[in-house]
């Protein structure tokens, strides 16, 4: 069954609409279960469907979930009983016999889920690889005979595992190809590393060059390169915000972003992930009542939000952002690191993906970490955005100016995404990641998965739920040659541990096929695919341009 709510139904208020604005909501039940695909709150300010689903956790896996964190809690607590009277040897770092009286060192109770619970399934993760994180990679193996405390190498290297893990957007991150070659020549020619910043002895033509062509590719007046994506966020807003500043962030912003603001010494306030009437109330508020005591008017308002979130694979309503921007006369910084090269028809990110004008964000910001196979971020904006930039931010002013090997990388993928090095490999590429995610989606929606975010999102979480299946699914899936990332609490809710899928342009239909083959068997050996919303099979058709002017269903 599936109903349609628009204009004047009694049913709009119930679901987040407000003044009467064009809103689609499709129910599709299934027994007990609810899945709520959203499209537009405000429909005339898209100009294309937007569809994200998030189906309800089902109430006994719930239970069940939460039972089985209470099981390993009581484990730990009687593990750390035995620890304590030298029963079980303890691994983890405390403070000595004689510094007992000091200030501790180590928060006992905060490791209490590393000691016990992370300890368990630690080899899922850090594991070291021993080839270039293409669309296949080479594993290190290794073992452990102490719970995971430790790991000793077995000197077998495990070869040809499909990588769905990598950030490798559009395939960039390779060893062959030109910008390989032209990272290998400049290599050879300057070397590694700067030694000097910027603002001293660090800035080469090549770097300018960089920033020329990233301004370009966005369609800005000016860009500024930085050698660290993390650094980019977390040491350029607190040269835009201040005391006396308010910084409005969404609740699922990356750490980055969240380090930034605190940074700051902004007053923060969080509204809900993705909630516009979350966000337009928070405004509200703060043009009504102003600053704390004083109520005088903040010195600024700006709102911090991310294109794709990668622990949701969700895209960001930058249209009804922008509005709301707009609207309270508000400051916009945008966070593209998962989305820019990854969506819209030409890469541009999540502005050419909605169609918009890249001049209604007033900092853009994203990292050449991801799409582009390399290191570092930009901030791009208006030309005095960024000659403020210059001579404000720590990141521009401390920090070793980019090497020059990664400069030419980013400079070569660039090039090559925008069509200037006379082919058309870029294009064919954002083409076929876009085609890789739609049927990749679509056939775990049709096995049985619950499947977060939005349909065009290359990041894919799969909710596995309880605690045990976080480890014994990447065990799995690694046992069949196929490397995953899972991820759980404190990263996730702590009833919504999944793994997360990443799709490359580099992936083939036979590598997606097998590794949906794998998922599937996976999936029936632990039982995960709690989807009560069957999604009948539907024939492939070749992909086409038309892929982001239309919506499948």
């Amino acid at each position: 069954v599936k109903v349609y709510l628009k204009r004047g139904s009694a049913y709009n208020s119930g679901y987040g609409c407000n003044r009467g604005c064009v809103h689609l909501v499709a129910f599709v039940l299934m027994g007990f279960a609810l899945q709520v695909y959203h499209a537009a709150c405000n429909g005339e300010l898209y100009s294309r469907p937007f569809i994200e689903s998030f189906e309800e956790t089902p109430m006994l896996v719930a239970v069940l979930t939460y039972m089985g964190y209470g099981i390993l809690t009581i484990f730990g607590y009687l593990r750390d009983f035995m620890r304590e009277w030298k029963i079980e040897k303890c691994h983890i770092a405390r403070e000595r016999e004689e510094q007992k009286d000091f200030v501790p060192l180590y928060q006992d109770f905060e490791n209490f889920y590393t000691r016990n619970l992370y300890m368990r399934i630690r080899d899922s993760w850090n594991r070291p690889i021993y080839s270039v994180p293409g669309a296949t990679f080479d594993l290190v193996e290794r073992s452990s005979n102490d719970y995971n405390w430790t790991f000793e190498y077995t000197g077998r290297v495990v070869k040809d595992v499909i990588n769905l893990g990598s950030y490798n957007y559009l395939g960039f991150a390779e060893n062959t190809g030109a910008c390989a070659t032209a990272a290998g020549e400049v290599t050879v020619k300057f070397g590694v590393g700067m030694a000097s910043t910027r603002q001293e002895m660090g800035n080469l033509k090549r770097h300018e060059e960089l920033e020329k062509l990233v301004a370009s590719f966005l369609g800005v007046e000016s860009a500024m390169a930085f050698g660290m994506g993390f650094a980019t966020n977390s040491m350029n807003i607190p040269a835009l915000a201040g005391k006396g500043c308010l910084i409005l962030s969404d609740e699922l912003n990356h750490a980055s972003l969240v380090l930034g603001a605190r940074l700051s010494g902004s007053t923060i306030r969080v509204f809900k992930h993705n909630n516009m009437q979350s966000l337009e109330k928070l405004l509200r508020d703060a043009i009504v009542h102003g600053q704390p005591r004083t109520h005088r008017p903040w010195k600024k308002i700006l709102i911090l939000v991310e294109g794709i979130y990668s622990m949701e694979g969700s895209i960001i309503r930058l249209p009804e952002v922008i509005a709301l921007k707009k609207k309270y006369k508000a400051y916009l910084y945008l966070d593209e690191a998962h989305s820019i090269g990854a969506l819209g028809p030409y890469g541009r990110g999540v502005v050419e993906y909605f169609g918009l004008d890249a001049k209604d964000v007033d900092v853009m910001m994203g990292t050449f970490t991801k799409s582009f196979g390399a290191a570092g971020g930009y901030i791009a904006g208006r030309k005095d955005l960024i000659d403020y930039l210059r001579t404000h931010s720590h990141s521009a002013i401390y920090a070793t100016s980019m090497p020059l090997p990664v400069v030419e990388q980013i400079i070569t993928s660039m090039k090559c995404i925008m069509g200037k090095d006379g082919t058309t490999i870029g294009r064919s590429r954002i083409q076929r990641l876009a085609e890789n995610t739609v049927y990749f989606r679509r056939r775990l929606r049709e096995m049985g998965f619950i499947i977060y975010g939005n349909n065009d999102s290359p990041v894919v979480p799969m909710m596995l739920y309880m605690p045990a299946k976080i480890g014994a699914f990447g065990r799995e899936m690694l046992k069949r040659n196929i490397g995953v990332v899972v991820v759980g609490f404190p990263a996730t809710p702590i009833i919504e541990s999944r793994a997360r899928f990443c799709i490359s342009a580099a992936h083939t239909k036979e590598m997606l096929d097998r590794a949906l083959d794998v998922i599937s068997e996976v999936g029936d050996l632990l039982q995960l695919k709690y989807s009560r919303h069957k999604v009948l099979p539907s024939l492939d058709r070749p992909f086409d341009e038309t892929t982001y002017e239309e919506n499948e269903e």
